[in-house]
């Protein structure tokens, strides 16, 4: 049996490795090595419970407004020693956060083989997203093999002289993991949000953290959703907030009294999965909710400049707004009061997976190894160039 060494640190990461390490642990083939930053902490715990992986390795490296140089360095300076006492036969990262570049790092360092699942993301900007767009750039440097998600994620890869032998189109595995979880129905840690999942008003569910955001940028979300509070009464907007300092500073402030603003802890991912099943508008600055809502038949404003994620964009499930307080307000005013307009929207073709990627990936991982056949790819139903914000758009009268 090949050992494969599943590096990881961040809540994202543990959602879409999860199916992977199941599929790993159900093959013949492999044995499974989880090894965990926990450059995030509780979000993380939340995630290892739900799917119930018991990490062999811990670093446990957060620390209070750590700085990436950091995380990057305690990570790096964690996992080297890791990989040389296990040597496993291939270290698996997922996308693109610093523990993602370093577990691929210190992989290279001891000359282990590097896969990368959920490769080829690319904005063409270095600091939108920052620094997840360099982490995945650097990240594909060091892979031996790349789990795409998307035939546009490949032709990213293409166009950066990656050998095409290397390069797999698997789907994204947070779909298999989304559909898992959606069906569980996890119940709720916070009794609000059973109340609002029984009424009948419009739900807005808001997320938003990214880096590039902070400042003038989450000050203006804020702004944003204060304004709308005000102006739809009828409508509940709930924010599980982000655990950082600098977010809660720019956001509690301006709508913490509203009576139809509800502001929770981060749920963990199976109450996530049920929240946003049950909502009406997703504003988000997630890369992962722009892949997960066009399965469940949601629109999605997302509040940034840029996306790796185009594929949904041209699927019409997906509006790119930024973090601009007019056409946050703009936006979600349209899709509350114009029906054609969320009907347009509201579908559920998602070209980001079919709930198999899991199990291709494995077969490619097998394949790597001289094992098997190829991997089926998965086709997506759309693809598009499109990466930039829409301009702001009045509501129609």
């Amino acid at each position: 049996m090949r050992r494969v060494m599943v590096v990881f640190g961040t809540r994202p990461e543990a959602i879409k490795v999860a199916p992977v390490i199941k599929a790993l642990a159900d093959s013949p083939l492999f044995e499974p090595v989880v090894a965990v930053t926990a450059q995030h902490r509780s979000m993380l715990d939340q995630v290892l419970e739900l799917f119930s992986i018991v990490p062999d390795y811990d670093l446990n490296i957060i620390r209070e407004r750590q700085t990436l140089t950091d995380v990057t360095v305690n990570a790096l300076s964690g996992l080297s020693p890791l990989m040389a006492e296990a040597r496993p036969d291939a270290v698996l990262v997922q996308g693109d956060t610093t523990t993602t570049f370093a577990g691929a790092l210190a992989a290279f360092y001891e000359k282990i083989p590097v896969v990368h699942i959920e490769a080829g993301l690319r904005t063409g900007e270095v600091y939108s997203p920052y620094p997840e767009e360099i982490n995945r750039r650097l990240t594909t440097q060091l892979a031996s093999l790349h789990c795409a998600p998307t035939q546009n994620n490949k032709a990213n890869l293409l166009v950066e002289n990656v050998d095409r032998s290397k390069i797999v189109v698997t789907g994204n595995t947070v779909i298999d993991a989304l559909l898992w979880t959606v069906g569980r129905r996890v119940p709720y840690e916070e009794a609000v949000l059973n109340e609002i999942e029984a009424g009948t008003a419009p739900v807005v569910l808001v997320t938003a953290h990214r880096r590039e955001s902070w400042g003038p940028g989450m000050e203006a979300i804020g702004r944003a959703l204060a304004r709308l509070a005000l102006a739809h009464p009828e409508v509940r907007i709930v924010f599980p907030i982000h655990k950082n300092p600098v977010v809660r500073e720019a956001i509690v402030p301006v709508i913490g009294e509203f009576a139809n603003v509800t502001i929770v802890e981060p749920l963990a991912y199976g109450s996530f999965a049920r929240l946003m099943n049950r909502a009406d508008v997703i504003l988000t600055d997630s890369g992962g909710v722009q892949e997960e809502a066009p399965s469940l038949g949601k629109p999605v404003l997302v509040m940034r400049d840029t996306t790796e994620r185009p594929e949904a964009m041209d699927a019409g499930t997906v509006k790119l707004i930024g973090a601009d307080e007019h056409a946050i307000v703009s936006w979600v005013t349209r899709l509350l009061t114009d029906q054609a307009a969320y009907d347009l929207m509201a579908n559920s073709t998602n070209p980001y997976g079919d709930g198999l990627a899991a199990a291709r990936t494995v077969d490619a991982i097998a394949h790597f190894f001289g094992v098997g056949e190829a991997a089926t790819e998965f086709v997506p139903e759309v693809s598009t160039l499109h990466t930039r914000a829409e301009p702001h758009v009045e509501p129609a009268a």
